[in-house]
């Protein structure tokens, strides 16, 4: 159900976010009023004071078809009994209100500890693991997905833009040359330990569907190695635990070089969209970047 008339993401800020939030409750019939926005990405999410659920507001329309495949994995995963975030079922979704595809979700409740490696690694195995139903047209994995829209839309030096592109027809030439050996299967998109979430009840919750495809297990194993081997985001104990866990450690693998890349580029680029939001976002973006032009120097750079 469309609301309102479609508008660019260009510019898309959490005060703007705030009124699509607005209209779309309305268009639900739910108080969005004293709702508080707790993180703004790729998407802007909001937690619903009057009830308990949780607003996803995307950018633009461009992002209308990530929409319906998150619904649509929600429904599947529940199907299976996998624990992993629930739409409300008994809204109509996604709703396009200004040109912004809105989805809501159940409000997951945190218990009194952040989840493990561990059991990052043991979510990932068992995931990789279920077959994807007939019904369920899932997209490929593309690492490419929403850069070109990220570069033009950005508030940066134009600088910055001419390297980033440069560096993007880079990383696409090495992404041809890339070959899998592990057959497709479902594959989260964006497996890092934070879109994992540990309930009141101590059950540990896989969230985050909008880059949820059909591809190789790679790309999943993908974030944790470039965030362990390249950031030393992770003890090496931690790491361990990942990878026994799952049982592999992609930095073994021929293409972990490409993939490094992808991923280090895709982590600046996503930022890069909010830079205009405060000085602590740009301040990790200038760092971010420093990096990317520099592809031996040490990374300083900061979880987000």
């Amino acid at each position: 159900m469309a609301v309102g008339a479609a508008r660019s993401e260009e510019g898309f800020t959490s005060a703007g976010a705030a009124r699509v939030l607005d209209a779309a409750c309305r268009a639900a019939g739910l108080d969005g009023s004293g709702a508080e926005l707790i993180r703004l990405g790729e998407n802007a999410l909001f937690r619903l004071a009057s009830v308990p659920v949780i607003v996803r507001v995307a950018r633009g329309e461009e992002w209308l078809p990530t929409a319906l495949t998150e619904v649509a994995v929600s429904r599947w995963l529940a199907t299976e009994g996998f624990s992993a975030a629930r739409i409300v079922e008994d809204l109509e979704q996604p709703l396009l209100v200004d040109g912004h595809p809105v989805t809501f979700w159940h409000l997951i409740v945190e218990g009194d500890r952040k989840a493990t490696y561990g059991e990052l690694g043991r979510v990932l195995r068992d995931l990789h693991s279920l077959t994807v139903p007939d019904g369920l047209v899932l997209p490929s994995f593309d690492p490419f997905d929403k850069q070109e829209l990220r570069m033009d839309r950005a508030v940066v030096s134009e600088d910055d833009k001419v390297f980033l592109r440069k560096r993007w027809f880079e990383l696409r030439d090495r992404y041809v040359e890339l070959r899998f050996e592990t057959p497709k299967g479902p594959v989260h998109g964006d497996a890092h330990v934070q879109n994992l979430m540990v309930d009141d009840q101590g059950k540990v919750i896989l969230i985050d569907f909008e880059a949820f495809c059909f591809d190789h297990p790679e790309w999943d194993l993908m974030v944790t190695a470039v965030e362990h081997h390249s950031l030393g985001w992770q003890t090496d104990e931690q790491y361990a635990e990942f990878v026994a866990a799952y049982g592999r450690d992609l930095y073994d693998w021929h293409g972990y070089g490409t993939l490094r890349g992808l991923q280090e580029f895709g982590m600046t680029t996503w930022l890069m969209q909010n830079v205009q939001e405060d000085e602590r976002t740009a301040a990790e973006y200038r760092r971010r970047i420093a990096g990317l032009r520099n592809d031996d120097a040490p990374r300083d750079w900061r979880p987000w």
